[in-house]
């Protein structure tokens, strides 16, 4: 993947390396979803896994949502499962149930049956539509790959699907901690090389997603989760920048930080002021207004956008998100009035 001086100046890439940029760049996670008429109409046409599984679809919603939302950085449009299919995962969507992986671990010793990828282009896809939605992008709007991080995948992989307790993950990685690791060195070995065939086929940054690590203490995210984490992020391209995304228990924050990391993505649950100074000033802070702030009428929702760029300080290094994603009942128009919002407010 080569560089070009359009995308090395473009704002969110000056952000990411915290230089100064003629106002805060914004995107939005989830930002192609059900909530858009653009999206809907090709998903009305497929399944949710054909969509994600054909290139160019998967590239025309992608390109869509950027062009119709104005932001700063477009996003791949892929769902964080697929990747444990070819390490021997019978995954499936459900309607009305979401994901759900009809063989997980149901006890330690079934880690053996667990393998790496061997050979990434199984996803090629992925890469496929990277390359698609890469030639077709402004010059100046970088692209965004991600995964899921290896706790969540994890998660997901023990669970069998969604949890509120996370009880069987726990047990096993309580009970367990060397079947605990195998199963995290597969997870790390395979989603390093799936990022870094990101990079290679376009992205310009990525993202990893632990969407679940919040449900974890301080001390238990250290010793199970962090080592992991950081392997991970040390693995990808470091001419590429990482967002470190973490969601649901502002007491991980010194702890994601630990884990790696050009960018740190935080959820509305702390005060951006506060994770500034435990993030420090040689890195990003990616977010984080509430995801429910959309709902609201105009004039708070700038608000509350204002409320956020204030908390930046000025510093920079501030790429503008949500907390988590849009939620799928959500008024376009109010997603398309934040960013012009977050682009008037911040411009200098």
């Amino acid at each position: 993947m080569q560089m070009t001086p359009e995308l090395e100046n473009s704002r969110f890439m000056k952000a990411a390396r915290c230089e100064p940029t003629d106002c805060t760049p914004v995107w939005i996670m989830r930002q192609a979803g059900r909530y858009l008429p653009e999206y809907m109409e090709v998903r009305s046409k497929t399944t949710f896994i054909e969509l994600c599984k054909t290139p160019e679809l998967a590239a025309e919603v992608t390109l869509s949502a950027q062009a119709a939302l104005g932001v700063d950085a477009a996003i791949l449009f892929a769902d964080l499962l697929p990747i444990l299919q070819p390490m021997g995962f019978d995954l499936e969507y459900v309607k009305g149930e979401g994901p759900v992986i009809h063989n997980p671990i149901l006890e330690s010793k079934e880690v053996e049956r667990v393998r790496s990828v061997e050979d990434v282009q199984v996803l090629g896809y992925v890469f496929d539509a990277v390359k698609l939605i890469r030639k077709q992008l402004p010059s100046t709007i970088p692209l965004l790959g991600f995964a899921g991080a290896p706790f969540t995948l994890a998660s997901y992989a023990i669970e069998g699907g969604g949890s509120k307790n996370y009880i069987r993950t726990k047990t096993i990685m309580y009970n367990d901690p060397g079947a605990w690791t195998a199963l995290m060195n597969r997870l790390v070995d395979s989603l390093a090389d799936y990022l870094n065939a990101q990079i290679e086929a376009g992205c310009q940054a990525v993202q990893v997603f632990d969407s679940w690590a919040g449900c974890l203490s301080p001390s238990d995210y250290r010793q199970y989760v962090l080592p992991h984490t950081q392997r991970l992020i040390a693995a990808v391209n470091p001419a590429v920048p990482v967002i470190n995304f973490l969601t649901g228990n502002p007491a991980l924050v010194p702890d994601q930080v630990s884990a790696g990391g050009q960018v740190i993505g935080i959820d509305w649950r702390i005060d951006l002021a506060a994770a500034r100074e435990i993030v420090g000033q040689s890195r990003a802070i990616q977010g984080n207004l509430d995801p429910a702030s959309l709902y609201t009428e105009l004039p708070t929702l700038e608000k509350r956008a204002k409320e956020v760029l204030d908390a930046n300080a000025g510093h920079p290094g501030h790429i503008f998100n949500l907390g988590h994603g849009v939620h799928p009942d959500m008024n376009p128009d109010n997603v398309k009035a934040l960013v012009r919002m977050v682009h008037e407010l911040s411009a200098r």
